[in-house]
């Protein structure tokens, strides 16, 4: 099979990530930090190490202040409704993931306002327009680094520059960049980061994590062990106790810390030039084929490796059916949890199909899926 639904999870993984998973449980899978018996040790030991790889991925300066969720998902609603309390105002963009834009929205319930600002047509967002949303009670900016629909890439230095300018908390939902995009927390002003571990980062599926700049106060939406402080009945407020009790998915995220590790060996850079080479290829081959409706900016620059496209008047789950049971092809369909995102691009009513290019992708697995593409294309328009 090709596989091109990276942007949902990415498949395969390196070697290493099933070995370190493998060798985590049959070795050492006891329960990190509920023990002082050397199982136990070697289990913590295994999942600070991904803690310090992570930071030295996203020049973040304490490993403690990430914490360990089991999808970006959980660490999404953790950062916006551990933050935001009644009266709060807070800003996003209609570019967004249902996992920014359903919590948001739940908590206007709670008495949180909101702004959801316009894209263009293409996905991007005006500085501008942002600004001008900023209101007294503004708490929040959260944005996309890059639209799971379009691909297209967001200027989130700027915005966490205009945040920290208005005293405002930055938060970033790195779920389709991180891994593969160079994101550094510092320079970029990103006071929060939710990342997605099974995506671009490599590992495997339950694994994500939000990290909280110092000093600022979230809200922990669980509580109960966390091997620390048993005595007390109240929750610990030390960073990543806080907000990590129960048992973890050690395996995972041991497994998490070597994709990681294998993209800093593989160097981010050149992972990064391998998928646009391949995008740049998609783009220019398909652009112009008749019947197709390719959308998203197409300088490759200004977008990550995932491709939206529709053919003729066909019925997006059609395609992505066609693509799949005749070619071999793994795509995905429909509205892709962001019904904003497609409203804005004018997709709303009938999907389209998102090809998302991986690093074991290959130009052989690009040019079968043109292929593909053309032939069902020359198919409808002969219809």
């Amino acid at each position: 099979m090709i596989y091109l639904d990276n942007a949902a999870t990415t498949f395969k993984k390196p070697e290493i990530v099933y070995e370190k998973i493998i060798e985590s449980m049959r070795e050492y899978g006891a329960n990190p930090g509920r023990g002082g018996h050397k199982l136990s040790l070697k289990a913590g030991r295994g999942i600070y190490e991904t803690r310090e790889i992570l930071a030295k991925l996203f020049n973040i300066n304490n490993p403690m202040n990430i914490i360990f969720t089991y999808n970006a998902t959980e660490a999404l609603n953790l950062g916006i409704k551990g933050l935001l309390e009644k009266g709060d105002h807070v800003i996003t963009t209609a570019m967004e993931h249902n996992s920014v834009l359903r919590p948001i929205k739940a908590l206007e319930n709670l008495g949180v306002e909101n702004t959801i600002v316009k894209c263009d047509s293409e996905g991007f967002v005006e500085l501008n327009d942002i600004k001008r949303s900023i209101k007294k009670n503004t708490k929040l900016i959260v944005t996309t680094h890059a639209s799971n629909i379009t691909g297209t890439i967001f200027p989130i230095k700027e915005i966490g520059e205009l945040a920290k300018a208005n005293n405002i908390i930055y938060m970033v939902d790195a779920a389709q960049t991180a891994g593969v995009y160079d994101i550094d927390v510092e320079s970029m002003n990103i006071d929060i980061l939710a990342f997605a571990g099974h995506k671009s980062l490599l590992g495997p599926q339950g694994t994500g994590g939000l990290y909280i700049k110092e000093g600022i106060n979230i809200r922990n939406l669980k509580e109960g062990g966390t091997g620390s402080k048993s005595h007390e009945l109240v929750q610990p407020s030390m960073l990543p106790d806080r907000y990590e009790s129960g048992t973890p998915n050690t395996p995972g995220i041991i497994a998490l810390g070597a994709g990681v590790k294998y993209i800093l060996d593989k160097g981010i850079e050149n992972i990064r030039n391998h998928e646009i080479e391949l995008l740049n290829f998609f783009i220019n081959e398909i652009k112009d084929v008749e019947g197709v409706i390719l959308y998203g900016p197409t300088d490759v620059s200004k977008r990550v490796p995932v491709i939206l496209m529709n053919i003729g008047n066909e019925d997006s789950s059609e395609v992505s059916y066609i693509l799949d049971s005749v070619f071999d092809i793994a795509t995905r369909s429909g509205l892709h949890c962001a019904p904003l995102a497609h409203k804005t691009i004018g997709t709303l009513e009938r999907g389209a199909v998102r090809f998302s290019i991986g690093p074991f992708n290959t130009k052989e697995d690009i040019a079968k899926t043109l292929k593909a593409i053309k032939q069902i294309a020359h198919e409808a328009t002969c219809d």
